[in-house]
Parts: C-alpha cells; structure tokens; sequence
C-alpha cells in the first residue's frame, strides 16, 4: 500500500495535533516530520501520539547536511549533527531519517559536484561516515538513508546497492527519489524502464520515497527542470504500480512545490493514481 504525504498548511503555533488532523483531513497517510526536539520528551512523544491517532506515518525525517567534506573539522560536526538527527527521528517512530551525501569539495552547495565526489576513496569514506553515525545514534526502530544525487552517490541503482553490500547494517536503507538519479534527456524519455529497476532492485531496502516530476528544457547545453507530478516525462502510472507491489505499506511524499495550490493539485493527480 502506498501512504501518500506532503507538506501541509496550518495556522502558525497550530501544534502538533492540529498538524496531524490536517495531514489526515488532506487524505494524506504519511508526513514529513514535525518540528520537535531531541531535548524535548514530552513533545516528542505529543508528536508521537498525534499522528497515531490521526492515523498518519511519519515517514522520514531530513538532516540534509554535507556528511563527507574533506576538512576533518567539519566532518566530525556533520556527524554529530545528523546522528542527532537520527536519534530523533527514532525516538519520534519516524520510518528514516535521510540526507545526502554531500561532497568533498567547497561549494556554495552541499551537495556540489566535484571529480573526487565518485573517486573510491570517497565511497570508503562515505562507508565510514555512515557507519559511524548510525553507532553513535544506535536507532532501534528508525533507519538511516541517502538522498540519492546526480553529483554524489548513490547516483545510480547499482551505487546505491554497493553502498548497502559495504555499510553492511540492516538499520541502512533506502531512501527512493528517482527523479535524482536522472541526468539526460534519453532517460527522461524511458522512464518506465528506471522506475521498474529502481523498484525492482531496491525494493527490499525501500523504506520512503519522494514525488516530484522533470520536464527537459530547450538549450545548448542540457538543462531539466523539476515539475509537478503529471506535468512531465514520469511515468507515474508506473511508479504507482510498481511500489503498490511491494511487501509492505511505503511513503511517498510530495516535495518542491510552490504553493498550497500546486500541492492539492499534485496530491489529487496521484490520489488517482493509487
């Protein structure tokens, strides 16, 4: 079963319930995250308690922090910061917690491209790091994913499973955002064939997934936009189907859009779907 989510508009210091009961008077099964505190018990376990009752998963929780930079300072504080994270989301019951790998190089964006990005060195590197926050989190009910990224890995299925044969810990998953791993205009026009593979392949590992769609743009060089889902080259007749196959209930949450509006319209398109 898939457990359709997305952001959700409420009045400023509505609460956690009342977040809740919008996600579920949305039609949406799952969430992102709501805003709560590792140093706050009790307003994780109000968060916990809310969307359970509402009937809402909290699907994932992102870190979003650049997690292999080469300065050894800031990688022992992206460490810390997203094994906090982690810890977080396992005490919220969120399904994971996610962030991208990041890159090695300086970038006005965390997540730069760079040649060193998908050297060998970088994916032991990026082993390490993975392994090292889930021990310092010790999550016993969440899991720990990568965003996946055309400039970094996993930027592929086959990257992404060598990543879980080598991190090696059932607490590492997958997180699935096709769209991110789509880098041409051949691919854009097949994505059937992605989207089957990506499901296919990763589908034991898949615990949550995103929902946006692409739409490649006139130029001399190659330049593809994100879009709302329905208004581009995903297939998503084929992604439904193909999670709907899966074992087990899986999230899969809108991202990106601009307004209310464009969610309600992308939310009604794949409720459709589903």
């Amino acid at each position: 079963m898939i457990l359709l989510g997305g952001p959700v508009y409420i009045e400023e210091g509505a609460g956690v319930e009342a977040l809740a009961r919008a996600h579920a008077e949305q039609g949406y099964k799952s969430a992102y995250c709501p805003p709560v505190s590792l140093d706050d018990p009790d307003g994780i376990k109000s968060a916990e308690e809310a969307f359970k009752k509402a009937g809402v998963v909290i699907a994932e929780l992102g870190a979003w922090r650049n997690i292999i930079p080469a300065d050894s300072g800031k990688h022992e504080e992206a460490i810390a910061f997203v094994s906090r994270k982690l810890a977080l989301a396992d005490a919220v019951g969120a399904r994971c917690c996610v962030t991208y790998a990041g890159t090695r190089e300086y970038s006005d964006k965390s997540w730069g491209p760079a040649a060193v990005n998908f050297s060998d060195d970088t994916f032991d590197y990026l082993v390490q790091t993975v392994r090292e926050i889930i021990r310092r989190a010790k999550p016993a009910r969440t899991r720990f994913g990568l965003e996946m990224m055309q400039t970094c890995p996993p930027d592929s299925v086959d990257s992404y499973l060598d990543l879980i044969k080598a991190i090696d810990d059932p607490r590492f998953c997958v997180h699935l955002d096709p769209c991110n791993i789509i880098y041409s205009p051949r691919q854009c026009y097949n994505t059937a064939a992605l989207l089957r593979d990506c499901v296919a392949r990763l589908g034991p590992w898949i615990v949550s997934c995103h929902a946006k769609d692409l739409l490649p743009r006139d130029g001399l060089a190659v330049h593809i936009d994100e879009t709302r889902p329905g208004t581009g080259c995903m297939d998503y007749p084929v992604y439904i189907e193909a999670l709907g196959k899966l074992d087990r209930d899986v999230p899969l949450l809108l991202e990106h859009l601009a307004s209310r509006e464009e969610y309600e319209t992308a939310r009604d398109y794949l409720a459709s779907l589903i």
